[in-house]
C-alpha cells in the first residue's frame, strides 16, 4: 500500500508532471462545471423527470457518456461523442480513401492535414444531432411535461448553435489534455462523465436497499460481479498474442547489426470499445426518430420494434450483441493489414518461425488474428450485454445499477485508468523515481 502512495508523492515532486496534473484537473472541473449550464429555452428538470421516468433505455445509455448533461439538455449535451464518431468515420475513410492514406504517410503535417478534416466532421455531425435532438425535444414535449418555452424556428437555432459550440468547447478541451496534460483527453472526458454519475447508482443502491427492493445478498452478488469484470477488463485489455520472429544479423557498411529474436504483438482487443459506440449509435436511431416522429402511419412500425427490440429485450440483446461482433472484425481488419506487415517484415529479414516470408506470413498472421479477434469480440459482447442479464436474472430494476456494477462503463474507466497510469508511470521512471509498478511495468499476458 505504502508503494502506490509513494510513487503519488513522487509525481508531485516533478515540476512538469505536477504541472501536467494540475492542469488536467482544472481542465475537467471546467467540463463538469459546464455540464450544468442549461440550455437556453429547455426546461432542464422536466426533461429530466421525463428521462428518469423512462427508466434509462438507449437514451440513459447515452446520457452516461455525456455525464448527465443529455437528460437535462445542458450546453454539453451532446458530450464528446460526435468527435469520437468522427475520429473513427476519418480512421476508416484513411484505408479506403488513396489521398487520405497519402496524407497520413507524409508524417507530422499529414496528420495536422487530417486532424482539420477530422475537426470539421465533428461540427457537421454536430449540426446534423444537433437538429435530431431538437426534433426529439418537439416530439416529446407535452402539455402535461411541459419541455420546451417555444417550439418556433429560433429554438431550432438556439439549439444547433448551443450544442455544436459546445462540443466544439470539449473538443478543444479534450486536445489541449492530450498537449499539455496526463493521458488522452478525450478519454480523460468520458471516464469523468461516467465517474460522475457513479454518485447516483450508489445513492440509488441504498435507497432499494432501505426500501427492501434490493436484499444485501444482491448487494454483494453486484460487487463481486463488478471485480470479476474489471479482472476480466485488465486481462484482455493487456492481452496480447506475441508471435516470435526472427531476424538475421546485417552488415552496414562497417558495422554489423546484431540479429535475434524479437516477438510482434497482436492486441486481443483489437478495436476497444469503438464496436460498442458504433453499434450503441446505430440502436439509438429508432427510438430518437420514433420519439420525434409520432404519426398514424408509423404506428404499426413503431409498435413492432417497441414490442420485439425494446431496450434489454431479448430482440435488442441478439441485434445488439450481433453489431458488436461484427464492428469487431470490421474495425480490425480496417486497421490491421496483414500484407503490409509481412512486406516490411521481409523487407528487414525478418521471419515468423516456422513460416515462409511473403504471402505466407501474411496468411498466417491474419489467421492468428482472426482468432484472438473471436475472443476479444465475444468478451466486448458478453461486458455489453452484462446489464441486460443483471436486470432479467437479478431481477434489478434500476437501469444505473446494472450499467455501473457491470458493463461498458467499467470496462472503459479500466482502460482509460491503465492508459493514465501507465503514463504517469513512464514520467516517473524517466527522471529515476520509482513508479506504481515498482521494477516491473505493465505486462501483457503471453499466449
Amino acid at each position: 500500500m505504502s508503494q502506490p502512495l509513494e510513487a503519488f508523492r513522487n509525481a508531485f515532486r516533478i515540476p512538469e508532471l505536477k504541472q501536467r496534473i494540475f492542469f488536467t484537473l482544472v481542465m475537467l472541473a471546467i467540463y463538469r462545471l459546464g455540464a450544468h449550464v442549461p440550455t437556453p429555452g429547455i426546461d432542464g428538470n422536466a426533461l429530466s423527470k421525463m428521462m428518469q421516468e423512462m427508466q434509462g433505455g438507449i437514451l440513459g445509455f447515452y446520457d452516461m457518456f455525456t455525464g448527465g448533461a443529455f437528460e437535462s439538455a445542458t450546453i454539453f449535451a451532446l458530450g464528446i461523442m460526435p468527435y469520437i464518431s468522427a475520429s473513427i468515420i476519418i480512421q476508416l475513410l484513411v484505408s479506403v480513401v488513396p489521398a487520405l492514406e497519402k496524407l497520413q504517410k507524409e508524417g507530422a503535417e499529414g496528420q495536422k492535414k487530417i486532424t482539420e478534416y477530422t475537426r470539421y466532421s465533428t461540427i457537421a455531425l454536430c449540426i446534423i444531432q444537433s437538429i435530431g435532438v431538437a426534433v426529439w425535444l418537439k416530439g416529446v414535449n407535452s402539455p402535461e411535461n411541459p419541455i420546451l418555452i417555444n417550439t418556433g424556428i429560433w429554438f431550432y437555432f438556439t439549439c444547433i448553435i448551443t450544442f455544436t459550440t459546445g462540443t466544439a468547447f470539449i473538443m478543444w478541451q479534450g486536445e489541449q489534455i492530450s498537449e499539455h496534460g496526463v493521458g488522452n483527453g478525450m478519454s480523460l472526458i468520458i471516464f469523468t462523465s461516467i465517474v460522475a454519475q457513479m454518485p447516483n447508482a450508489l445513492w440509488t443502491m441504498l435507497d432499494l436497499l432501505r426500501a427492501g427492493e434490493l436484499d444485501i445478498f444482491k448487494v454483494l452478488t453486484l460487487f463481486a460481479l463488478m471485480v470479476v469484470v474489471v479482472a476480466g477488463v485488465i486481462l484482455v485489455t493487456t492481452g496480447q498474442r506475441r508471435v516470435p520472429v526472427q531476424y538475421p544479423r546485417q552488415v552496414k557498411g562497417r558495422k554489423m547489426t546484431a540479429g535475434g529474436r524479437n516477438y510482434l504483438p497482436l492486441r486481443v482487443n483489437q478495436a476497444g470499445v469503438i464496436p460498442i459506440i458504433f453499434a450503441s449509435s446505430i440502436l439509438m436511431l429508432p427510438s430518437m426518430v420514433a420519439g420525434a416522429m409520432k404519426t398514424p402511419f408509423l404506428d404499426p412500425i413503431i409498435t413492432f420494434f417497441s414490442t420485439y427490440f425494446h431496450y434489454g429485450g431479448l430482440g435488442y440483446s441478439a441485434v445488439y450483441g450481433a453489431l458488436i461482433i461484427f464492428f469487431c472484425f470490421f474495425y480490425t481488419a480496417i486497421t490491421f493489414n496483414p500484407i503490409e506487415m509481412a512486406d516490411n517484415m521481409k523487407k528487414y529479414g525478418g521471419v515468423v518461425m516456422g513460416v515462409r516470408p511473403g504471402k505466407a506470413t501474411a496468411e498466417y498472421l491474419n489467421r492468428v488474428m482472426t482468432r484472438i479477434t473471436i475472443v476479444g469480440s465475444l468478451f466486448l459482447a458478453g461486458v455489453a450485454l452484462l446489464p441486460h442479464v443483471v436486470q432479467s436474472m437479478m431481477n434489478v430494476q434500476s437501469w444505473q445499477i446494472a450499467h455501473f456494477f457491470g458493463g461498458t462503463s467499467l470496462l472503459i474507466l479500466v482502460g482509460v485508468a491503465l492508459d493514465t497510469v501507465q503514463q504517469i508511470n513512464t514520467h516517473l521512471t524517466m527522471r529515476n523515481y520509482d513508479g506504481f509498478m515498482k521494477g516491473r511495468r505493465l505486462r501483457s499476458r503471453r499466449q
